[in-house]
């Protein structure tokens, strides 16, 4: 993604507040009949809502948020670069988090008359970037690097009264955890630790490419122990494990970052389960070596059945079958990142220059549905809606 990266900062809640300037909207998300209708389709059908990080032309970072016209219907200002996006599930709040290593998260009630809330990290912690709610949405489990003890942990913040508040942490079991999801049955934590050591003096380099050690753990909700944990082979130890989503199987889908030799071409994309042996996509081989070794964002469609992998530094986004694993097909959209679904099969996907284009089948051309002037979409997007 064309976008530069964010120094890092020190917050208080009070400045961060101050420095907001709240949130700048349309009238999509006040109680008046306007907001109601834009929450329902005309036929009666539940509308599905947009939410993405963006840089604008002059520099100024926020969240976007967008209906399945690629229209925007509101923005809110950031302080820094945003990443990734954590929606409760009942649609009515989400959590923007600060790229890594920021030390904010945005705490969004977007169909309520109220300000946002800002999270801030502890002393010693920032965040990774994302998150996700608990099964009743009480509470919120944030990755984070307790940098100083050189370890990964889950931060653990109760959003259930006026303001959030932090009240505990649990081990991610390795280092550089990036991405987490829960499980749908809400007992397990799926954790994606990218197995990169970094420290926020050192900005974003990475140190200890040399023995790096990725794996996805899955974690007891209720008692923070580890109930599994699997590690890819040792020769694709530089595959850095980032971003993720489940299927309609549970089974995690892991798009990798490679930090070894750019000549290499190992598998990007692997699937993981609790009791069984994970494994690797197979890549067609007009694809191998066109895609940076780097897949940027992982969505599934609604139904569960069709993964989405994006590769914005190849400007290509990956289609596969989740329950053969095979592949499906590829759109060429040029630094398209974020990826959300729409519907059971149709992807909205959006882009460092500004497009969100409309994806109805693996192998057919996507649709370019909008490109709003000035705006460079950042890595991810998420789709929600009132439940």
């Amino acid at each position: 993604m064309p976008l530069t990266a964010t120094e890092r900062h020190t917050f208080s809640r009070r400045g961060f507040l101050t420095a907001l300037g709240g949130i700048a909207t349309l009238p999509a998300f006040s109680r008046s009949p306007l907001a109601e209708s834009l929450l329902e389709r005309k036929d009666g059908e539940d509308a599905v809502l947009f939410a993405s990080a963006y840089r604008n032309s002059n520099g100024d970072f926020g969240i976007g948020l967008l209906d399945d016209y690629g229209q925007i219907l509101a923005r809110i200002t950031l302080p820094g670069r945003g990443h990734g996006i954590a929606v409760s599930p009942d649609g009515q709040r989400f959590v923007a988090f600060a790229r890594r290593p920021g030390t904010f998260a945005l705490f969004v009630q977007p169909f309520q008359n109220s300000d946002p809330s800002v999270i801030v990290s502890e002393p010693g912690r920032h965040f990774y970037g994302h998150g996700c709610f608990s099964a009743d949405g009480r509470l919120l489990y944030a990755v984070e690097n307790d940098f100083g003890a050189v370890r990964g942990v889950v931060g653990v913040y109760d959003v259930s009264g006026h303001l959030p508040k932090r009240i505990g942490e649990i081990s991610s079991f390795g280092l550089g955890p990036h991405d987490i999801a829960l499980s749908s049955d809400g007992r397990t934590l799926v954790i994606a630790n990218g197995g990169i050591e970094t420290h926020p003096d050192m900005g974003r380099e990475k140190l200890n490419l040399a023995t790096m050690a990725p794996s996805i753990a899955f974690v007891d909700v209720q008692t923070g122990d580890l109930a599994r944990q699997h590690e890819l082979d040792r020769s694709l130890h530089q595959l850095s494990l980032r971003h993720m989503a489940l299927d309609g199987k549970g089974r995690a889908w892991v798009g990798g970052q490679y930090e070894g030799p750019a000549s290499d071409a190992p598998p990007l994309v692997a699937v993981f389960a609790p009791d069984e042996a994970p494994y690797t996509t197979e890549i067609p081989a007009s694809f191998t070596g066109n895609l940076n070794n780097y897949i940027g964002s992982v969505t599934a469609s609604i139904s569960g059945d069709v993964i989405a992998t994006s590769a914005p530094r190849g400007g290509q986004t990956l289609f596969w079958d989740a329950g053969t694993g095979g592949f499906l097909g590829a759109q060429a959209i040029p630094d398209g990142c974020g990826v959300a679904p729409i519907d059971q099969g149709s992807f909205l996907i959006s882009d460092g220059n500004g497009g969100l284009s409309l994806v109805n089948e693996p192998d057919l051309p996507a649709e370019i549905l909008a490109r709003p002037p000035g705006f460079s979409w950042d890595n991810h997007m998420v789709a929600f809606s009132q439940a």
